[in-house]
């Protein structure tokens, strides 16, 4: 069952109460598990079910990370869910253990909470510090996470840290790759580099590097050395666990830009601790295994440690599942009843599930099969992964890919290595897939409709068609396209720059240690120097003042807000100065300048409808925010808006839009009001044209989510005249035409 409340809809179950309850309430262990990754890393498989409940080493993953909260003694859980909510609801609803309802669930109350607006992780932590749920300390979570680690000490620490400074409020969970590498700590793209107070474990620094960066090196911000010794740690693995204070949602309503947890969250706390004066900590664990199935690459390591046991208790004859019943069988492997392996057949360390049936001559090694299969004569199945209810045909060969369920592959077709086949394809008999690029093959498109057949590749009784993933921007925040995205190397199965536009010398350089060595005066201005995935271990470096994009906003909306909130008809020239100085010491693009101005002149509107502050209607606070101050309007006209060029108009109005959305405790149809009376006035001071703010209505963006709609709806009469007086003038050309 779900109740409407808000944005979104809470599903709820909950035990009935002891005796006391109530009292004990503020000190029970709270966790917040988000389901919802904004992310098509898994497409085409996240068509058919989401990324949570899909099976690794035959077990759905969000199996993995309840029972790792169950462990640490969580009683209260709340998930967040976005698309195929009703799937994640109905699993946990069906589950014997895990169902509010069940006599044996471990948690006091498990509550499903739906955000019909979201489109970013930060969407989801700022409703919830909006609904008030969270009590005390709580430990975040994504839904990937499979974790054997015992929190007791952290909670400890991160306790005392806080009875001693009420500024510390979160710990960020790390786990040290090691001398011998961690298999997790392989799987390449984006590593984290995260800058550590030695003496206390503070972090005082978070960036990424990624082999498509330009520059290979990578700023050090100059307060760093106020903290005496400090070490620049790019071996950690960041396995998604976050203790957190309620302050940490705070953080995150006050910025409603922010989309990451990491890139944008952590990155942007850290270089604003002294405005906001919060401070994160970490905790680096050896002992004890913790990483995110949070890419393919990630799905192959993790899977691949559950199978060589390194996750105990999590082992296929461990039988989490209550209706499981794997044992482990000579050379390492492990099978469930009913699964019949004909003599000449060979299975090597791999799991083989319910029912499944093996014909002679057959060769399974470091692999995954799930239940009902049918494994024909002479198949040979490498590094794998293949879902309940897959056929596999006589003679054929399938090298380290992943076949989601109700797939067939015919008679001695061959499924070459990086190969994703979604749900119900079928690979007629004969046919080589391609290797490069590897194949990504769908039976459905993203509305949910039946592919049309694409015989070249599936072959002339074959179904399905390549799946082409288009990758999201929800990855990555970089404004410089020249860079590339980072996120398409983690798009696939096996990690590969081939094809990709990636500067030699970045990739060349990064990996010599002798570079090192040779860039001295590099190592003395204060740079990083950035390696093509590898996990390294640095001393602290000298600084550079540079900074990123990323930093820009706080700096700039702050500025501009304080301008806006002094006396009347002081001139605008100072702030602009320190804004566009802001903007050259950042290189910050256009975008990120349009939307801080926006955000900075939507926070002070909203402030002025406040008692607090003036108590204006709508109309008098747009009108004072945009004519109190001299130069302010043309500010906005060439910098946010750019000249006359519809697409900014339109932009601009969206910024300003999302701006108010996101002022906390600002009621969505008074935002609304505000808006238009905003995009009035910037009308009638030639800053939006006709075109500009007609553009914007259109744009389907600023209809996304309940919210949204709201506030753009009570822009309706502006817009209807504006329709109308666009009529009269077209009636009036027509009447001077026809004299």
């Amino acid at each position: 069952m779900s109740k409407q409340g808000g944005k979104g809809a809470a599903g709820k179950g909950k035990k009935p109460a002891k005796a006391g309850g109530d009292d004990k309430r503020e000190d029970a262990l709270q966790a917040v598990i988000i389901a919802d990754y904004f992310q098509d890393r898994f497409r085409p498989f996240t068509l058919d079910k989401p990324r949570c409940l899909l099976p690794l080493v035959n077990v759905p993953v969000i199996e993995y990370t309840l029972e790792f909260l169950a462990s640490n003694g969580v009683q209260e859980v709340f998930i967040y869910c976005g698309t195929h909510s009703e799937d994640i609801e109905q699993y946990i609803h069906e589950s014997t253990r895990w169902s509010p309802n069940s006599a044996i669930s471990p948690f006091s109350s498990l509550e499903f909470i739906r955000v019909s607006d979201a489109t970013s992780v930060g969407d989801f932590l700022r409703d919830l510090d909006k609904r008030g749920l969270i009590s005390g300390d709580f430990i975040l979570v994504h839904g990937d996470l499979v974790a054997n680690i015992q929190l007791d000490a952290v909670l400890a620490k991160h306790r005392a840290r806080r009875e001693a400074n009420r500024d510390a409020c979160m710990t960020v969970l790390l786990r040290s790759a090691g001398e011998e590498p961690h298999r997790a700590a392989k799987a390449r793209g984006i590593t984290p580099v995260f800058v550590v107070d030695d003496t206390d474990g503070r972090c005082l620094q978070y960036d990424e590097i990624h082999p498509f960066m330009q520059d290979r090196r990578l700023p050090l911000d100059p307060s760093l050395f106020k903290h005496g010794s400090f070490e620049v740690r790019s071996d950690l693995i960041d396995c998604g666990i976050d203790i957190c204070t309620p302050d940490v949602l705070a953080l995150w309503s006050e910025s409603f830009d922010y989309e990451l947890p990491r890139k944008n969250f952590l990155h942007g706390v850290l270089k604003d601790w002294e405005l906001n004066g919060k401070l994160i900590y970490t905790e680096i664990f050896d002992d004890g295994y913790a990483a995110r199935a949070s890419n393919l690459q990630m799905y192959d390591c993790i899977s691949k440690d559950i199978l060589e046991r390194w996750v105990l208790p999590f082992a296929p004859d461990s039988n989490l599942m209550h209706d499981q019943s794997y044992r482990k069988v000579k050379n390492n492997s492990f099978v469930e009843s009913g699964v019949l392996a004909e003599r000449g057949s060979k299975v090597l360390q791999s799991a083989i599930g319910k029912d499944t049936s093996i014909r002679a001559g057959s060769l399974i090694t470091s692999s995954v099969v799930g239940r009902r299969c049918q494994i024909g004569k002479n198949v040979t199945i490498r590094d794998s992964y293949i879902f309940d209810d897959s056929i596999i045909e006589d003679g054929a060969v399938i090298t380290h890919s992943i076949l989601a369920g109700g797939v067939k592959v015919g008679a001695n077709a061959q499924i070459p290595e990086g190969s994703l086949i979604s749900y119900n394809v079928e690979i007629d008999r004969d046919v080589r897939l391609p290797s490069k690029p590897p194949a990504r093959i769908s039976a459905k498109t993203d509305d949910g409709e039946p592919v049309e057949n694409d015989a070249s590749l599936v072959g002339p009784g074959g179904k399905g068609a390549v799946y082409s993933v288009i990758v999201d921007d929800s990855d990555s925040d970089s404004d410089d396209e020249e860079d590339g995205d980072p996120a398409q190397l983690q798009n696939n199965l096996i990690y590969s720059l081939e094809g990709l536009n990636v500067s030699t010398l970045s990739i060349s350089t990064l990996a010599s240690e002798d570079d090192y060595d040779s860039d001295e005066d590099d190592e003395h201005a204060g740079y990083l120097h950035a390696g093509d995935g590898q996990r390294e271990r640095l001393s602290s470096f000298t600084s550079d003042d540079a900074s990123k994009p990323d930093a820009f906003h706080g700096d700039a909306v702050n500025g501009l807000v304080d301008a806006l909130r002094g006396d009347d008809n002081t001139d605008f020239d100072s702030a602009k100065l320190e804004f566009m100085g802001l903007r050259l010491a950042n290189n910050a693009s256009d975008s990120s300048m349009r939307r801080a101005i926006a955000v900075a002149f939507t926070k002070r509107a909203a402030e002025m409808l406040s008692p607090e502050h003036g108590g204006l209607e709508p109309s008098k606070a747009a009108d004072r925010v945009l004519r109190g101050k001299n130069g302010a309007v043309k500010f906005i006209k060439d910098v946010a808006v750019g000249g006359d060029d519809v697409k900014q108009q339109v932009e601009f109005a969206l910024a300003l839009q999302k701006g108010l959305v996101s002022v906390k405790g600002l009621e969505a149809g008074r935002a609304g009001t505000l808006l238009a009376a905003l995009l009035q006035q910037l009308y009638s001071l030639d800053v939006l044209e006709e075109e500009g703010i007609l553009a914007w209505w259109a744009d389907k963006r600023t209809a996304e989510g309940e919210t949204m709609t709201t506030v753009k709806e009570k822009c309706k009469v502006l817009v209807d005249w504006l329709e109308e007086a666009d009529e009269e003038d077209s009636d009036d050309d027509d009447d001077e035409d026809s004299d």
